[in-house]
């Protein structure tokens, strides 16, 4: 089983044990970082006439992270750029679990409430996440699988980026097109791969939508 993995994305060697744990803790303190940010900007009440709250206005961060694709492409970055895909769980699931932790003890703390229902959602995706980030780190491959997972993971953020229906296209945001554009920039490989990976994922985000409506 190895071997056969292995040809689909070889694992990267010789990185010393004390790199691999300070990227993992660097990691965990930049989930607990971002949870404990997002929920500030969701008690901030937002002065136009301050010019860095203006501009956090401007680029609407409280709905960027209240939203789940900014969540997707920071774990799509951490899981591809591991060297191994045991590594990508490890530093994927520290990463969601530091930053709900942050998230629902800020929010207990500052908030005075326990969202208690909402949290286990999230909790639950942590629980799931190594098995998804094992998966997507061999998207960065170069193999017909690797395509296959690429067109898949850019299914998933089509349908979370834009509005798309059987006849019609949207555009949500700027900085949502900008986090498809960084998704498909993480996964990148060969323009060859990209164009089909891409035509790939816009033709199953229609068939979904056939199917679904």
């Amino acid at each position: 089983m190895r071997e056969r993995l292995s040809k689909i994305r070889a694992p990267e060697k010789d990185i010393k044990l004390s790199v691999q744990i300070t990227h993992s803790i660097l990691i965990l303190l930049f989930g607990i970082a971002l949870g404990a940010l997002s929920k500030q900007l969701d008690n901030m009440s937002i002065n136009d006439a301050i010019p860095w709250q203006r501009i956090l206005g401007i680029l609407d961060l409280r709905n960027v992270f209240s939203e789940l694709a900014i969540w997707l492409l920071i774990s799509l970055a951490i899981s591809v750029f591991s060297g191994t895909p045991l590594r990508a769980s490890l530093n994927v699931f520290l990463f969601f679990a530091g930053m709900c932790c942050s998230y629902h003890l800020y929010t207990i703390v500052f908030s005075g409430f326990n969202p208690r229902r909402y949290m286990m959602i999230w909790y639950g995706f942590t629980v799931l996440s190594p098995a998804l980030a094992f998966v997507c780190w061999f998207g960065k491959g170069k193999t017909k699988v690797s395509l296959v997972i690429d067109t898949l993971i850019l299914t998933v953020m089509i349908s979370e980026c834009f509005s798309i229906g059987l006849w019609y296209f949207d555009f949500k945001s700027i900085i949502n097109t900008l986090i498809f554009i960084g998704s498909a920039t993480v996964l990148y490989n060969t323009p060859k791969y990209t164009v089909i990976g891409l035509s790939g994922a816009v033709a199953l985000s229609l068939a979904a939508k056939a199917v679904l409506f």
